[in-house]
């Protein structure tokens, strides 16, 4: 069971065949949507029919799935440790600080799909229409909120942006989502939504909204962010790296003179704060109930995904059959239309995956452009406290903050304001949020030790 952005491929495909061939395993996919994953993901959790191996991202961490996590699946370290790994050898490729974020409960139990240490959200541009209209992008708060109103022509059918949430959070140094969502200051840890930082973020975005410069259908909550993009309807958005490559893939056929790239972060005071993200943020878990020679099949099909770039199995997972789902062009795989329908909607990639790499030759301007974003942001990264441990909370806390997401989203819309998530944050103190802090400052003081 896996997210899909996308439709889903049809059923007994040529692309999930050839792969059955492979791997030599028929392979039975349910694939659920990529928007509404974790309510899925909670449902099937909590009831007795869990898949043989199942994804889980870590923005689905939440409530009670930590410690489903924990109780349902397979402690692989009995299996991967030692020389043993060694009977998979791409799984004893992939960098130790993936494998250090996949011990949930103690033990090693998710499979990674290893990322980059900056990038898991990105601001991204119509760069073709700014060139064509000689726009540079935005360099700090105000001047994003002045050009995105001088942009914004809603007769025209063109609005500045999409929802810029998760972007307002990097460009004022929000601290992560958890387990490094506290900081020391002043010898106390503070909690992301204490900070001044976090409101500050929240009012910015709603500034964008108040100005009507964000897509009605974002306001709404509605339609395709991703769609309206490539539209020309909104000029700018976030999103994460993977739907670079994508988009741009995509419009190649449908209109060449497509260009999209991101801009760098900026700062709410000066230089931005991108904090390094751990190893890997997106698992696969294997059901515990299965027999040691079930669970070893599983581990020989992440074996098979997880094999570098530039190796036989790394193209067919990625691509496809040659002549079928993508041909050769000056030494250039390329998608014919199979394999945009079948293979282009990923699902091996979340088994496992080697390490993080980039490296699309099918669009080679996209792979200069990320890189050097990369580089470019990469001397702004720090490592927030508990930077690669997987912290499991006690239960009694695991949905201590379930609410903050929706109320933010209420206010960035203007639909609650900003003493009302003051005030969330008082209740989220009085409610356990300062014992939370306190079993974070043992884990500290455990580790000193």
């Amino acid at each position: 069971m896996t997210p899909l952005w996308g439709t889903p491929p049809r059923s007994g495909n040529e692309y999930w065949t050839a792969m059955d061939e492979a791997i030599g395993v028929k392979m039975n996919w349910q694939t659920q949507d990529g928007n509404t994953y974790g309510e899925k993901l909670g449902a099937v959790l909590a009831g007795s029919d869990i898949p043989d191996m199942v994804c889980v991202p870590g923005w689905e961490l939440g409530g009670q799935i930590p410690q489903a996590i924990s109780s349902r699946f397979a402690d692989l370290g009995e299996y991967l440790s030692g020389d043993k790994v060694l009977d998979y050898p791409n799984l004893a490729a992939i960098p130790t600080a993936a494998w250090q974020s996949s011990v949930f409960g103690g033990a090693l139990r998710g499979l990674p799909m290893p990322g980059a240490p900056i990038g898991g959200v990105l601001p991204y541009y119509r760069q073709d229409i700014f060139e064509e209209n000689g726009w540079t992008p935005p360099t700090d708060p105000q001047e994003f909120i002045d050009f995105a109103k001088d942009i914004t022509s809603p007769k025209n059918q063109v609005w500045a942006c999409e929802d810029m949430k998760w972007s307002a959070f990097v460009i004022h140094g929000v601290l992560p989502e958890k387990p490094n969502y506290f900081a020391m200051v002043d010898g106390k840890l503070v909690n992301r939504y204490e900070t001044d930082a976090f409101l500050e973020a929240l009012e910015w975005t709603r500034k964008l909204y108040d100005a009507g410069v964000v897509h009605p259908d974002a306001v709404a909550v509605q339609g395709d962010s991703k769609n309206r993009f490539t539209a020309g309807q909104s000029l700018m958005f976030n999103d994460g790296d993977g739907t670079w490559h994508n988009l741009v893939a995509e419009q190649q056929a449908a209109n060449p003179d497509f260009r999209m790239n991101a801009f760098d972060f900026f700062g709410a005071d000066g230089d931005p704060v991108l904090w390094r993200a751990n190893g890997s943020n997106i698992w696969t878990f294997i059901n515990k109930s299965l027999s040691p020679d079930r669970i070893r099949e599983a581990l020989e099909i992440a074996n098979f995904c997880a094999a570098p770039y530039g190796t036989i199995e790394q193209r067919m997972r990625n691509y496809g059959v040659e002549g079928t789902h993508y041909t050769v062009e000056d030494g250039v795989q390329v998608r014919t239309p199979l394999g945009e329908e079948q293979v282009a909607p990923e699902t091996y990639v979340f088994i496992c995956s080697p390490g993080s790499f980039v490296a699309y030759p099918d669009t080679p301007q996209m792979v200069q452009d990320l890189t050097s974003w990369q580089k470019r942001m990469l001397p702004f990264a720090q490592d927030p406290l508990f930077y690669g441990r997987q912290v499991q909370e006690p239960d009694r806390f695991a949905n201590l903050a379930d609410r903050f997401e929706a109320l933010e989203d209420d206010v960035v819309r203007g639909n609650q304001s900003i003493k009302d998530m003051q005030q969330a944050v008082t209740e989220w103190r009085r409610n356990g949020g300062d014992q939370l802090r306190d079993w974070y400052q043992e884990l500290l003081d455990s580790a000193d030790a």
